[in-house]
């Protein structure tokens, strides 16, 4: 009776906050059952469209194959990792979509019996770990497909229970005022959260008509705080990883709305929404991998979510990349990606076509918004160079003292990059302070996370700070140079008066980083620091260094007003907790900086041959 009474309570607080207006009511009609991404017959259509494209057809053929593996499976099991069931939730996901997709494109009854097998497995977990509400998100969605789509098979009591389950260990849970944290999110939780909630409020809809009428009207309420993270231009603050996370989720709540009650009421016309699709293909650089700041991986993969913004724009250079990532790739690594149905149904609905896409004819990209981004690019194609620099703040979720830093590609080789992400369970176990990120805090003392660990600037042997943050000041294309410009002097206020940095790419052919130090009486010594896959460097001169790998080549030629000392380093972790690294290294140089001066470094990085008397490109 308690534990009722405080259900209640929590309701009428959560209800309270968001449901300030009404999208649906009980009076709302919904299609019957299937009416969650794919209304009755509408696979018919879509199959007809999948079999006319080959790589469609491809896809479509594996995916198919993938589900009869899963058919010999053992059922899933209620096991965490650490503090997380998401493993297991995101596996039932991947099980359940695809077979439920399988059984209504082949009409095999064979995968909406193995999918509804899965689902009694998970309705009987005790709970779906709603302390981790990321797990609850995506089990409540994975039930509410494999409950709507197979829902004239299931029996009586397989009805019941799985709709019992969406009802009481998802929709519930989020009823959960620790929990519910995620509603004034303005991060990936809150896309995936709302998302897998508003899923199993329409798959039950008739069941519980108020309740399910709470919940999305709560959930349309909540998302447009984290869509309002898109503006103006579309740069998603946690980076390409976590736009494959939170916006893919995004996506599907706005397709799911769309298609069961008619309409989005005007959510993907935020700002910058639509324009996020070429965010994600951007930070692809030209060898394959993501600019992978903050807590991101450096390996792209095909993206079913990219078609969703192709179904709404129609920009055929969405699919370049796409193509390249797909031809590139494991077909068979491709099956387990819990939302490659998405794919299909976004892409070959949407009469997207990966025979012969278009080239992005843009060789930059800006980005404003939390964490500012500029993208340079001398092509698309293998072998051309890339350069990436990142600002905004280490305050936001998942950033790091990143600020400033910058990574750059050419023949192939990473020459400056970035470690990107820490293992999460591992850190946490070992007791570590991980998701604080007041100044202070343990987080920024695991090493992947440290000033000194990224391509950016320390003074004195400080770090930046974790509350401030940098803008993208200037920026532009002229005259043979990409250029982008911040002031930095906030990351490091108390330690030096003023500091700026420009980065260019000259010429399709150079990168140039720049740096502007206005200093007073105080002693300041400056580190400049290049995390760099050469696996050999030679310092020819005191002022230039040979990096290479793989019979490739990439000079670095420093011009300062005083002397600079070069350093070649092992980056090696200072802690127990921290991942053991296996031969990364450092480059750069430290220089003891002019007294009361405004004073400027520029570096050169040149691919294959040195410049003669290269001229720098950006005026402070």
């Amino acid at each position: 009776m308690k534990k009722l009474l405080l259900s209640i309570i929590a309701l009428v607080m959560v209800g309270g906050m968001y449901a300030q207006k009404q999208y649906v009511t009980t009076e709302t009609k919904l299609p019957a059952h299937p009416r969650i991404l794919m209304l009755k017959g509408e696979e018919k259509a879509l199959m007809k469209k999948i079999r006319k494209d080959a790589y469609w057809n491809e896809i479509h053929t594996n995916l198919i194959a993938e589900c009869d593996t899963m058919t010999g499976l053992p059922v899933l099991q209620r096991i965490k990792t650490g503090k997380r069931l998401l493993s297991v939730s995101r596996e039932a996901l991947r099980r359940i979509f695809d077979l439920s997709y399988a059984y209504r494109t082949t009409g095999q009854k064979k995968y909406a019996a193995r999918a509804i097998k899965e689902m009694m497995a998970c309705a009987a977990f005790s709970d779906w770990n709603p302390s981790h509400f990321l797990d609850v998100g995506e089990m409540t969605m994975a039930l509410a497909i494999g409950y709507d789509w197979c829902f004239k098979l299931l029996s009586t009591e397989e009805e019941a229970q799985i709709r019992t389950a969406i009802i009481e260990k998802g929709m519930k849970a989020s009823l959960l005022t620790e929990e519910a944290w995620y509603l004034t999110a303005e991060h990936n939780w809150n896309q995936v959260c709302n998302a897998g909630i508003t899923f199993g409020s329409l798959a039950v809809f008739e069941d519980c008509k108020e309740f399910a009428v709470d919940r999305i009207n709560t959930a349309f309420n909540s998302i447009p705080l984290a869509m309002a993270e898109y503006a103006p231009d579309g740069a998603y603050p946690e980076g390409p990883g976590y736009w494959g996370y939170g916006t893919s989720f995004n996506t599907l709540f706005l397709s799911v709305v769309e298609k069961a009650l008619g309409s989005d009421f005007g959510l993907t016309d935020k700002p910058g929404f639509l324009s996020t699709g070429m965010y994600s293909q951007v930070q692809i650089t030209p060898a394959g991998y993501n600019f992978n700041y903050s807590d991101n991986g450096a390996g792209a993969g095909f993206n079913s979510t990219v078609f969703w913004f192709y179904s709404k724009v129609k920009d055929p250079a969405l699919l370049y990349m796409q193509k390249v990532l797909y031809e590139r790739g494991n077909k068979h690594g491709l099956m387990r990606n819990r939302l490659l149905p998405m794919a299909l149904i976004y892409g070959a609905g949407s009469g997207a076509s990966l025979t012969n896409p278009e080239e992005p004819s843009s060789l930059m990209w800006i980005g404003r918004g939390h964490s500012p981004i500029a993208i340079m690019r001398s092509g698309w194609t293998e072998g051309s160079s890339y350069l990436g620099f990142k600002l905004g703040s280490p305050a936001v979720n998942h950033a790091h003292m990143d600020v400033g830093s910058f990574v750059f590609e050419a023949d192939g080789i990473r020459w400056a990059y970035d470690f990107g992400g820490e293992n999460y369970n591992s850190l946490e176990t070992k007791g570590v302070d991980l998701w604080n990120r007041e100044p202070g805090s343990q987080r920024w003392d695991v090493y992947k996370y440290r000033t000194t660990s990224h391509n950016t600037l320390s003074f004195n042997d400080k770090p930046m700070s974790v509350v401030e943050s940098a803008t993208l000041d200037d920026s532009g294309n002229r005259d043979g140079v990409m250029y982008a410009m911040s002031d930095l002097s906030a990351m490091y206020k108390d330690q030096i008066p003023g500091v700026k940095r420009a980065v260019s790419m000259v010429d399709k052919r150079y990168a140039v980083i720049q740096d502007q130090f206005t200093t007073n009486g105080q002693f300041t010594k400056v580190r400049w620091n290049m995390l760099t896959a050469a696996d050999k460097v030679t310092f020819v001169d005191d002022t230039t260094a040979l990096l290479e790998k793989d019979g490739k080549r990439l000079y670095l030629r420093v011009e300062a007003p005083c002397a600079v000392r070069f350093y070649n380093e092992l980056a090696v972790p200072a802690n127990t907790y921290d991942t053991p690294l296996h031969g990364e290294r450092f480059v750069g140089f430290e220089a003891d900086l002019k007294l009361n001066a405004t004073q400027q470094i520029a570096v050169y990085l040149m691919p294959g041959e040195p410049v003669g008397n290269p001229e720098k490109p950006y005026q402070f």
